[in-house]
């Protein structure tokens, strides 16, 4: 993850948006509006961030096909007991140059939508389901928004992921769901590029050019807590990153090796379909 609104919003108004894993009848889809506090940095590796109180949909969609719930808006074309295989789509924010110190001069970062394949193999489950550990693999690639379509090239980053649906905890009670993921990112050289080159034409004391190589890009270690109400939803995340040992560690863009993002939000949910589909969680 790069910083971004939509998955920072996403981690708030689905990603940690889970029930208690069951088999049991649910509303095809529910809809919701929230509003939610965030601090991020301007991009991985900027000593630079920014809080943000910004409104979000929540919603849940439980088609055979085409879902939307705490893993983000995807579209499976392969759902058993061990293996899924999905289409998955985000965004990311913009960043104005002239507000960043470290790249002050050179052209803004657009924002960008991201699409890609993800593959997600259950490694163990708990016999009621309430727990569950993956290793998910996520490719995509991204392409920029705004004055014309920029291809930013391709990342990778496969994790270990934890989920407790109904966690009891002795400070806030019962009824939360926890999730917990980690692992390393892997980006392409055209991507690397995009966030941490530095042209000949943007040269400046203490900003020498630079060009970046492909491969490792660091770690991250994201924790994310929800609970469900009947006609709210609260929920928030925490996520550390490092880029110790990335191969664009050197680059002068690059101000922090470490960094945090956060959040909290509110939804309330004001409508929900009659018909009903078994949501027995996998």
């Amino acid at each position: 993850m790069k910083g971004l609104v939509a998955r920072a919003l996403a981690a708030l108004a689905l990603v940690a948006a889970c029930q208690a894993a069951r088999a049991d009848e649910q509303p095809l889809w529910e809809a919701g509006v929230g509003v939610g506090t965030l601090v991020l940095p301007d991009y991985r590796g900027s000593d630079e961030y920014r809080g943000y109180v910004l409104p979000f949909p929540y919603v849940v969609y439980r088609g055979r096909f085409l879902k939307a719930d705490r893993d983000g808006v995807r579209a499976e074309f392969l759902d058993n007991d061990r293996i899924r295989f999905e289409v998955a789509v985000a965004a990311s924010q913009p960043v104005r140059s002239s507000s960043n110190s470290a790249r002050e001069g050179m052209p803004d970062l657009k924002g960008s939508f991201e699409i890609g394949p993800s593959v997600a193999v259950a490694l163990a489950r708990s016999d009621d389901r309430r727990v569950r550990f993956d290793l998910r693999v996520p490719v995509s690639t991204g392409v920029t928004l705004g004055g014309g379509f920029q291809g930013i090239g391709w990342q990778a980053g496969p994790r270990l992921n934890l989920d407790i649906a109904d966690f009891a905890s002795s400070t806030l009670g019962s009824g939360w769901n926890l999730g917990l993921a980690a692992g390393p990112i892997f980006q392409t050289r055209k991507r690397n590029a995009y966030f941490y080159d530095v042209a000949s034409d943007y040269v400046r004391p203490g900003r020498p050019a630079y060009r970046s190589s492909g491969g490792y890009a660091g770690s991250q270690l994201l924790g994310a807590m929800s609970k469900r109400f009947d006609r709210f939803w609260v929920g928030g995340f925490l996520r550390a990153d490092t880029l110790k040992g990335a191969t664009f560690e050197d680059s002068p863009l690059v101000r922090r090796r470490s960094s945090f993002a956060a959040g909290i939000g509110v939804a309330w949910v004001f409508g929900r379909s009659t018909e009903t589909v078994d949501a027995t969680e996998r």
